[in-house]
């Protein structure tokens, strides 16, 4: 297949890797390790259950992993749950953002974070 000037062969993303390839070094990516993933899905079958939450996405970038929740898949995610290693120390690796991009809350463990966006945790005084 010959390719007219300007255009780029499909199997080539804009970034210039190659789709389908295998990543580079997995050192070279931040992700979600099982222990977080079980606590994120956890939350996210409850929510699909209750009828709030229909679809996600995950991205593994070089600075973060984030964990994307949709409400309908055509549209801009309701939550982000985020891990950036590089705010560890100072505001904590874990952040939940909204939609409109305010950070709901920020701390160093996963499950305080989760917290406030999970409902069915809280406690109903008599």
């Amino acid at each position: 297949m010959t390719l007219g000037p300007g255009e780029i062969d499909p199997s080539q993303s804009p970034g210039g890797e190659r789709l389908g390839a295998p990543p580079g070094p997995a050192a070279a990516r931040v992700t979600f390790d099982r222990r977080e993933l079980n606590r994120i899905f956890g939350l996210y079958g409850r929510k699909v259950a209750e009828g709030e939450w229909r679809d996600y996405a995950i991205d593994f970038l070089k600075d973060r992993a984030v964990f994307s929740v949709f409400r309908r898949a055509s549209e801009v995610p309701i939550y982000r749950i985020e891990k950036n290693p590089r705010l560890a120390r100072r505001q904590g690796a874990y952040s939940v953002i909204s939609a409109t991009g305010l950070i709901v809350r920020r701390g160093h463990e996963l499950d305080r974070v989760l917290r406030a966006i999970d409902r069915s945790l809280s406690l109903v005084a008599n």
